[in-house]
């Protein structure tokens, strides 16, 4: 695979982001290929890093997380972003960390019990080295929520880079 990505390998990643509980042999079906052949394939996208888990899906409120919210936090000088990542790694209410451009310097996806449980939060975040501001968005709710890659948008990205192969190549490479 050594970089490159064939139409295959975009049906694999495709189809195990629809369902990441495919069986060998379902995937199998899908593609085209023999149960070796696929396992093969889902090896070396692992190993290229491609593929970096399977994961499950879990509905937050069910499990009592009612609150949702994106903190936008603004940090002082990049001094502090050690120290600040260092926080951010501790802190089990975050989800997921970004580092944006625009107003602040991260975003920071925050799941909750309550209201209380926010406050409390964000007056952590607050007391940290270097934080100079927060700005908190509620989530009320979601309209689209996927780790599905369409195959067709891959496609067309590593086309345009000149990654992708594509069988005419493969056989003219073997000539």
């Amino acid at each position: 695979m050594s970089g490159h990505l064939d139409l295959i390998d975009l049906k694999i990643i495709e189809s195990l982001g629809e369902n990441g509980r495919l069986r060998l042999s379902e995937l199998a079906e899908v593609v085209a290929l023999s149960i070796p052949s696929v396992s093969e394939r889902l090896d070396k996208l692992q190993k290229n890093g491609i593929i970096r888990s399977f994961t499950m899906e879990v509905d937050e409120r069910q499990l009592g997380f009612d609150i949702q919210a994106f903190v936008r936090v603004r940090i002082d000088s990049s001094k502090h972003y050690k120290s600040f990542m260092e926080h951010v790694l501790q802190e089990d209410e975050i989800m997921e960390c970004f580092s944006v451009t625009g107003e602040g310097s991260h975003i920071l996806k925050v799941m909750t019990h309550n209201t209380s449980s926010l406050e409390k939060f964000l007056s952590r975040i607050q007391s940290w080295p270097g934080v100079l501001e927060t700005n908190t968005s509620f989530v009320l709710s979601q309209l689209k929520r996927t780790r599905k890659i369409s195959a067709e948008i891959v496609r067309n990205n590593l086309q345009d880079r000149q990654v992708l192969i594509t069988f005419d190549e493969k056989k003219s490479r073997k000539v």
